[in-house]
């Protein structure tokens, strides 16, 4: 049955970011009839008082969709785990639970690909969320991820409250940071191959040794996916949203320096840690339960962010160009 988009008034906390942007694009796409993107000066979704004001300043909102996070790569999150873990628990629990309280009909919780465990089956199935630890990187941010699952869980067992959980693999494309200490994987080994070519250097160092694999979805895919589920998923069972595409971080390093045009050599510090050993996620639950299938070719899809990102160097000074 067709969704009508028209009829819903929705809140997109993290609108404003870089998945954030590319749903408020596709839902306004789509017809919603309105979108509240709170921004973070305004509302700390840290803080009950403001989590409380973002819901009575948008009243009669029909759904919210739960973006805002603190994120960054692996140097981040060893970084600042405990910033990690604090921001995005009250966040999320907040955000969910002052939902309930203003009787928002929908909530859709986002969470990620790190709450997996460390050693698990590839390809990812949902079910195997529980059997074990996540990869110690990023340990604190997976866990914060599943709770807020198992919350969802709770509210829908206790209240009959339609809160879902989505789980985005490694996302990419125009818009992302590439400010070294917080971007992920594409987006930095894209920065250091054209600032190394800028500069006339013979290499980059990449940190572990390339043998991890990881699986992206283009943001644009993703942001369909979000809506999809937003529209036509109510069950209580996380959902991944990914590619089903695996790749090595070698295989990335080597397209990305192609597409680039980076010639020297890329060399391996393998003192860094390498991360997860693999990601790959079984995408059969999306299609199956809303018809969603990511679209992007993921070379085409690595050129658009690439192209996107020399934009940025050409038309603004560059250090701008790497902000939020």
């Amino acid at each position: 049955m067709a969704f009508d988009w028209q009829e819903q008034r929705v809140i997109v906390t993290g609108g404003a970011g870089f998945l954030g942007a590319h749903l408020v694009a596709r839902l306004r796409a789509m017809g919603a009839g309105e979108i509240f993107v709170p921004r973070k000066q305004d509302y700390d979704l840290r803080e009950p008082e403001a989590v409380a004001r973002m819901y009575a300043d948008f009243p009669s909102a029909t759904m919210v969709i739960h973006l805002a996070a603190t994120v960054g790569g692996i140097g981040a999150n060893r970084k600042h785990p405990g910033v990690f873990f604090y921001d995005n628990i009250m966040m999320g629990a907040l955000t969910l639970e002052y939902a309930r309280r203003a009787g928002v009909p929908k909530f859709v919780g986002i969470g990620t690909i790190c709450a997996y465990p460390k050693f698990t089956p590839v390809p990812f199935k949902e079910d195997d969320l529980w059997n074990g630890y996540p990869e110690e990187t990023n340990a604190p941010y997976g866990l914060v991820k599943r709770m807020l699952l198992v919350q969802s869980q709770a509210y829908r067992a206790e209240f009959g409250y339609n809160a879902i959980h989505l789980m985005p693999t490694n996302l990419y494309g125009p818009g992302d940071s590439f400010d070294l200490e917080n971007s992920h994987v594409i987006p930095a080994l894209i920065r250091k191959m054209i600032e190394a070519g800028a500069e006339g250097r013979d290499h980059v160092v990449l940190w572990g040794d390339g043998s991890p694999t990881r699986e992206f979805v283009y943001v644009k895919d993703a942001a369909e996916g979000i809506a999809l589920a937003a529209a036509y998923y109510d069950k209580p069972e996380p959902v991944n949203i990914g590619s089903g595409v695996e790749i090595s971080i070698k295989t990335l390093a080597e397209t990305t320096a192609e597409l680039v045009g980076f010639k020297g050599e890329i060399r391996w510090d393998t003192s860094k840690p390498n991360g997860q050993p693999r990601r790959n996620v079984d995408i059969t639950r999306a299609e199956r339960e809303f018809g969603f299938r990511a679209r992007t070719n993921f070379r085409d899809g690595l050129r658009e962010t690439i192209d996107w990102y020399r934009a940025q160097l050409t038309t603004r000074p560059a250090a701008e160009a790497l902000e939020k």
